[in-house]
This record gives C-alpha cells, sequence and structure tokens, in this order.
C-alpha cells in the first residue's frame, strides 16, 4: 500500500485527494497539507483524514508516508519538490512543473539523486480520447502529422498570484501548459522556433494592479522535425471550459475532443438539438485525472519510469518561457533557450 501526502487543498489538490481516497485502491490518503489549515482540516474531515499539517515539514515529521502530490501555486513548487526529494518521498508535481529552468533542473537532479519517482501532472497523456489519437497517430493512420493546433480556454479568471507573471509565468502556464506538453507528444518532436501574440482584451480592471497580465494567447510553433503548431488560450472564456486539439497529416485529418458534453442531449421543436457544454476542467477530464495518479501510484510499486517526467515538465516550460519572451520582445525566439 502506497501511503500518499497531498500538499495543496485547493481545486486541483482537492480532486487528486479523493481520487487517492477513493479511488485508488492500491493507495491510502495518510495526510494533508495546506498553509490555510483550515482548509486542510475541512477536507480532511469530508476525507476521513485525520493527520492534516500547514507545512509539509510538520507532516514529515509526525507521519509515515511513501509520496508526496504537489498541487499548490507555481512558485512553491519547487521548494517543496526538493524538501521531498531530500526526505526520500516519491513526487506528483501539478503543471507547471516551476517558474524557472534552474528550480526545474534542481528538482529533476534531486530526484534523480534520491532515486524516486518524479512524475508531471499533464493529465492529457492518460485521458482515453487524446491516448486513443496518439496511438493512430503513431500508427500512420493520417499519415506524417503537418500541421498541429492545441487549445485551452478556462471559464474563470485565475487567482491573483497567477495575473502576475512573476509568481506564475501567466496565463501560458497556467492554462496552457497542457498544450505545449501536446505539441510535443502529438508531433514527437522538440520546439525549435517559437512566436506569440497576447493581450489583455477581456479584464482591463487588472492592468493597473498588474500591467503584464494578458488573458488571450496566440503561439506559432516550428517543431524540430519541420512540424508546424498553434496553441491559443484564453481566460476567461465566457462559454465555459474548452480543450481540443487538431492534427492535419499526409493522408488526413484527426479531431481530438469536443466542446458538447453528449451526456445531455435535448431535442424541442422550438430549439432544434441542444446540448450542453463542459462547466470546467473537473468535468471534461474526470477519466484523466484518475489514470494519471493510479499510474504514479504503479511506477511507486514496480520502480517503472514514468510515462510524463520533470524532463517533460520543464521541456513544457522552456516554451512558455520562449513564448512569453516573443510576447514582450515581438520577437520569434530560437531554442533552446540560453
Amino acid at each position: 500500500m502506497v501511503k500518499i501526502c497531498v500538499v495543496g487543498v485547493g481545486r486541483a489538490g482537492a480532486v487528486h485527494a479523493y481520487n487517492f481516497r477513493h479511488n485508488v485502491p492500491e493507495a491510502t490518503l495518510t495526510a494533508l497539507v495546506d498553509a490555510n489549515i483550515d482548509a486542510a482540516l475541512k477536507l480532511g474531515t469530508d476525507l476521513g483524514v485525520q493527520s492534516c499539517f500547514p507545512t509539509l515539514e510538520d507532516a514529515l515529521s509526525q507521519v509515515e508516508f511513501d509520496a508526496v502530490c504537489v498541487a499548490t501555486p507555481t512558485f512553491t513548487h519547487a521548494s517543496l519538490a526538493l524538501t521531498a526529494a531530500e526526505a526520500g518521498k516519491h513526487i506528483f508535481c501539478e503543471k507547471p512543473i516551476s517558474l524557472t529552468l534552474d528550480e526545474a533542473d534542481r528538482m529533476i537532479e534531486a530526484t534523480r539523486k534520491a532515486k524516486v519517482c518524479f512524475q508531471m501532472g499533464f493529465m492529457r497523456r492518460f485521458d482515453p480520447v487524446f491516448t486513443i489519437a496518439k496511438e493512430r497517430i503513431d500508427a500512420g493512420v493520417i499519415g506524417e502529422p503537418l500541421m498541429i493546433r492545441s487549445l485551452t480556454r478556462g471559464p474563470g479568471l485565475p487567482p491573483p498570484w497567477a495575473c502576475r507573471l512573476s509568481s506564475s509565468n501567466g496565463l501560458l502556464a497556467e492554462v496552457n501548459s497542457h498544450d505545449f506538453d501536446t505539441i510535443r507528444w502529438l508531433s514527437g518532436s522538440e520546439f525549435q522556433r517559437i512566436y506569440a501574440e497576447a493581450g489583455n482584451l477581456k479584464s482591463p480592471q487588472l492592468k493597473a494592479e498588474y500591467p503584464d497580465f494578458y488573458d488571450n494567447a496566440v503561439v506559432t510553433f516550428r517543431m524540430e522535425n519541420g512540424t508546424l503548431a498553434i496553441v491559443d488560450g484564453s481566460c476567461p472564456a465566457e462559454y465555459g471550459y474548452d480543450a481540443r486539439a487538431e492534427v492535419l497529416g499526409k493522408r488526413g485529418v484527426m479531431l481530438i475532443g469536443e466542446l458538447q458534453d453528449r451526456s445531455v442531449l435535448i431535442c424541442t421543436k422550438e430549439q432544434g438539438v441542444t446540448s450542453s457544454n463542459f462547466s470546467g476542467w473537473r468535468e471534461r477530464f474526470r477519466q484523466a485525472y484518475l489514470e494519471e495518479v493510479r499510474h504514479f501510484v504503479e511506477c511507486i510499486s514496480s520502480g517503472q519510469k514514468p510515462k510524463v517526467t520533470g524532463e517533460d515538465g520543464r521541456k513544457a516550460l522552456e516554451g512558455v518561457l520562449a513564448a512569453n519572451r516573443s510576447i514582450f520582445t515581438h520577437q520569434p525566439v530560437s531554442l533552446p533557450l540560453s
């Protein structure tokens, strides 16, 4: 039985904690950590977890566990991962991996030195729709990929810390990290050159306090193998949560995911056929969030390498940093970054 400590009991942390507690038979949720101890205690009551702490250090000193799930704000990821690795704990880290490449390098090296599992939370690689698409692309069903488009649009504004680039790296990191990873994964190649445009088009009230904030962005890529790609992000998108991809191959095209949730389909004479859309990421990627933590526990038990590693997290971060540099210099940026 793999004992898990979840650090951060916000939206993503609560999803992971629930899955570890109820849906992964090989794991047991041993402890919860959050600087807001009242939030940790409340979730602990809901999930039947008695060990709740304000810091990871407190948890390490008082409870035995094998692994740490990091689901806190981005600017805390590096310090938490380094603390966990030093204690010999396996690490599941939500995206983005960190704020800087130096932090990412130190996290990767620390986990390698400690010989612990380090898995990134890029859940699209575990989503049934995306995994089938990847398998068929690799099988050559549509031929060699020529162009890939990936998008994520979220329904609400980010928390205040995520509005400041210095503590989050902005929309492209907090919302579109998944898309940067999707482009690498589906193309089977690395970023060669990136150009990006962005603007604060919907949230003028934030400009005074967060002058570098942007809520809409478009990024273009040239991959090392010649594939061209596009990522677009928007937050807030008033119509709901939207995460899709398209791959144009030499022999065909593949559409991955859809906007409408077919679990509710209505037909009336007055309105015709209507359907609900996804209200949030928890509904759209419910199965993917479960499968990724099941994989994490399996990797700990078997010693196998995770499908999504710290190196994958670093590559996505490098792409985000290049895109941000392009936004503010108005120039394309070549990779790897100097």
